[in-house]
């Protein structure tokens, strides 16, 4: 059995790890085990929020240091973050949160250092937080990102920032095979867990507060899934029906899979691929919970020759892989991890997928190019680059009460309140006699 560790060192050694190019996602399991399972809640909430907040919290410690810490120091550095979260953002009581980060830093074998922790600690408690000293720090953004979103959106990019530094809600998707999602928001009702109809998905429910799955009215037999509103419309432009031969690339973890499969009430002939063979089995436990079945194949997607048979799909959802952008919310460790230079080897991997791909698809047929971003590099100018290469697509218009027009396509931005940021654009192949 793991040595355990206060719950502050264990923080400081996730977001060390994050700032080294992990994701919460691969780091957070892994180090959890060094703490009492009862505390793990606690310690993914501290290290999203020191996430969430790292910009202003770095610049706010780093004004408070009269020189940086020394490499090997360096998670004494993420261990003050962590604790200037608490400070500026929790309920947590500040002596408590002054003592048990000197007791962690002990215990992350940097005793000499306890002096310094405890008195920058102690003088960002008494002095309060100061004024952010940039955009950076105000908007808790990096630089580039805020730069590329004021460029992208000049009317909106305040207010993508503002929803990206909030807590996304818990949204889930009724089943359809077991019962209408009037009959299972009354069965929430039953179960004291408040929620209410999502606006533009169809079978969406947003609970009041999030609470543990196990609580959820027959989650474990498949009668509703987590899924945020945005990531649930992908259906709605398939036109779905049974008995289709549909494809879902790039599926993992399998929610738009299942999410086709109930559409079309588990009658058709889909495949789901992605080139993770660890990302597989949860689709697979998807599935299997919702008592569903598809193809699963490990493959990259865009190397078509590897893995089709030649007998083309009548449907394809291309959800394709991106900066994530629209879902920082989710994964605030995204400020970290993303950079600039990211963003153009994307939209050559997103348009490569949508060419190669677009060769599997039937006439007639309809692909939904989907992504969870919020730059148009990789949405309205990756189709509008399409369309002008391949003469038999065209652009459908689709009539939406969601998102904004962007020509080519129709980008949601995140909203506090509700979904996600997201962009969808629906593509058939030939002309309009030809279309299904």
């Amino acid at each position: 059995m793991a040595r355990e560790l206060p719950l502050r060192a264990v923080a400081a050694r996730v977001l060390l790890a994050v700032e080294q190019g992990e994701s919460l996602g691969q780091c957070l399991p892994a180090e959890s085990q060094f703490i009492d399972p009862e505390l793990r809640p606690q310690l993914q909430a501290l290290c999203y929020g020191t996430c969430r907040w790292f910009h202003r919290l770095d610049g706010e410690l780093n004004s408070r240091l009269r020189k940086p810490l020394r490499k090997q120091d360096r998670i004494v550095h993420h261990l003050m973050l962590a604790a200037l979260f608490q400070l500026r953002f929790s309920a947590n009581p500040s002596y408590a949160v002054l003592n048990e980060t000197v007791e962690a830093c002990k215990a992350l074998g940097r005793a000499p250092l306890t002096g310094l922790v405890n008195g920058v600690l102690r003088a960002a408690e008494r002095e309060g937080a100061p004024e952010p000293a940039s955009d950076e720090a105000r908007y808790s953004h990096p630089d580039w990102m805020i730069e590329k979103l004021r460029h992208n959106w000049p009317d909106h990019w305040q207010g993508i920032l503002d929803a990206n530094n909030t807590q996304a809600p818990m949204t889930l998707r009724v089943n359809p095979r077991h019962g209408s999602r009037e009959h299972y928001l009354e069965r929430l009702q039953e179960a004291g867990i408040p929620g209410r109809a999502t606006e533009f998905a169809h079978h969406g429910v947003q609970l009041d507060s999030p609470v543990p799955v196990d609580l959820l009215p027959g989650f474990a037999e498949g009668h509703a899934s987590v899924q945020d509103e945005a990531a649930q419309l992908c259906t709605q432009w398939l036109r779905l029906e049974p008995g289709q031969r549909i494809l879902d690339a790039c599926a993992a973890p399998g929610g738009k899979t299942c999410a086709i499969l109930e559409a079309i009430d588990n009658q058709g002939d889909v495949t789901a691929i992605d080139e993770s063979a660890d990302r597989l089995p949860r689709i697979l436990e998807n599935l299997d919970r919702l008592q569903l079945s598809a193809r699963l194949v490990e493959a990259d997607a865009a190397d078509i020759d590897q893995w089709w048979d030649g007998q083309a799909f009548d449907r394809i959802l291309l959800d394709v892989p991106c900066s994530a952008t629209g879902v920082i919310r989710r994964h605030p460790d995204i400020k970290l991890l993303r950079r600039e230079t990211d963003i153009t080897p994307l939209a050559s991997i997103q348009l490569g997928l949508l060419s190669a791909l677009w060769q599997t698809l039937a006439p007639g047929g309809r692909l939904v190019y989907a992504t969870c971003s919020v730059f148009p590099q990789e949405n309205s100018r990756i189709i509008r680059r399409f369309l002008k290469q391949q003469p038999d697509a065209r652009l459908l218009d689709e009539p939406a009460a969601w998102g904004m027009d962007t020509g080519h396509g129709r980008q949601l931005l995140p909203d506090p309140h509700s979904h996600d940021g997201f962009f969808y654009a629906c593509l058939t192949k030939g002309g309009p006699e030809e279309s299904q």
